[in-house]
This record gives C-alpha cells, structure tokens and sequence, in this order.
C-alpha cells in the first residue's frame, strides 16, 4: 500500500535521513520512535514535500501511484492525512468552508449541505469539540489541544485512508490524550485506515491491540519489532534496546 525505498533527505545540502526503507500495508498500523533530533518529523513532512526538504534519492509510493513529484494537493487527494503536532493557524477561513470545499473538489456529486452539518455535528460529540468550531477560523486563537481536536474534526470529514500523525500526543494534557486516543480508536474501527504514528510514549499506542515499532537513529532504522519493543523502550529508554540489534520483540 505505502512504500519508502531506499529514501535519502537532504536540508541544505546535509544528509537528514540515509536509505530508509518502510512498507505498510492496508490497514497496518506502525510506529516511528526514536531520539529526539533523528529526523522522525522529517519523514513526514517530506512526504508531503515540506519545501525546505529534499529528496535526494529512492521513492515513495503509495497504491501505485509515486509520490516524489506529485504537489500537497495530489497527494492529499490520493488520500494521505498529515497531522502535525503544532497545526497551522489559518486566519479568516473557518473550518466548515474549508471543509465544504474540500468535499465538493473531491466528490463527483455536489455536497448535500444537511447531511454534512449533521455529520459535522456528530464528529464534534465524538472529539468532545464545541460545536461553534465548526464556525471558528481553522486553529486560530486555539490551544494546542484545541488545535488536536479540531484536526480531528477535519480527519472524520475528509475519511483519508492513509493517516500520519506526528506527535498528535506532545503538549496534551491526560483528558485530551483520552479524548483523542478513544477518537483515533473509533475512527480506526469505522473506517480502518493504514497509520503511521511518531511518538515517544504508549499513551496512543495503548488504544491498539497490535501495530509494528520501528526505531529511527542516524537517519535510518535500526530496530524494528512488535508492541513489546514499544513497552520495553518506556522502561529502558532507545539506546539499551539499540545496542543489542540481534533481540527480538515478538
């Protein structure tokens, strides 16, 4: 389904990331962890060609279709979702316009405006999001975990069947985190997409009963494994389960 092969990233002419490779399934869900610094955001964003990264070799794929020269707009339409862990903040445009949109460019058929309000207002109980944030600015004036939720609105609605979040956790307080780990679940369930998740705990993971863990560090991966590998980093931390490259997490 998502393919990296043989992935080189370059930033003003420094090596980011060297030969990473990564396959995900249809409805797999994997883990990227790693020290901070190895470059796991910067995988994200450069599949989804953030300006200031390069691909400087390898590909990326996605159900057939190579994504290195493709713009945002083509790959979003393919129906990859990015959710970073500081959202931009768009002033003068709310999220029910941007929304509205969206589905119209995606659709062959023009937006049955009733059935999206309601559905805008089903989401919002499901996220726990007042509904006048259907109305409000897209992240504009919100707080970070304001910001998470109101991502999540636009998940529910545009039903990407690739999703990447990267560090959605970071800056969350234990009500939030619960909040988003039960959505994540839900959505999940209704529509089982492939995920890939940049995280340094188990709070989200823990919503999961299986998914794989890939450990980044000087810019390629150096362990992969099950859940396990994931619960025994909280406990020892990244350098203790990287030294022995031959245990396994099964």
């Amino acid at each position: 389904m998502f393919s990296i092969k043989d992935l080189t990233i370059k930033a003003q002419d420094k090596e980011l990331i060297h030969n990473l490779n990564l396959t995900i399934n249809d409805g797999e869900i994997h883990v990227l962890m790693g020290p901070n610094g190895t470059g796991k955001s910067t995988i994200c964003q450069t599949i989804f060609h953030h300006p200031a990264y390069e691909i400087a070799n390898g590909s990326i794929t996605y159900h057939d279709h190579l994504l290195n020269d493709l713009t945002p707009t083509e790959i979003s339409r393919l129906g990859l979702f990015l959710l970073n862990q500081n959202p931009i903040e768009i002033e003068g445009i709310t999220n029910a316009e941007l929304l509205r949109n969206a589905l119209n460019e995606k659709n062959d058929t023009p937006l049955d405006i009733f059935k999206f309000n309601d559905e805008l207002n089903e989401v919002c109980k499901i996220i726990d999001l007042p509904k006048e944030f259907v109305h409000r600015d897209i992240n504009y004036n919100m707080s970070g975990g304001e910001k998470k939720k109101n991502e999540l609105l636009h998940l529910f609605i545009l039903k990407p069947s690739f999703i990447i979040l990267d560090e959605i956790d970071s800056g969350l307080d234990v009500d939030a985190l619960k909040t988003v780990g039960e959505a994540l679940k839900k959505y999940y369930e209704l529509y089982h997409p492939s995920i890939l998740i940049v995280t340094h705990h188990n709070y989200l993971l823990d919503y999961f009963s299986s998914y794989q863990v890939h450990i980044l560090k000087d810019g390629h991966i150096v362990q992969s494994g099950s859940k396990e590998l994931a619960k025994q980093i909280e406990k020892t931390g990244f350098e203790a389960n990287i030294i022995n490259d031959n245990k396994k997490y099964e």
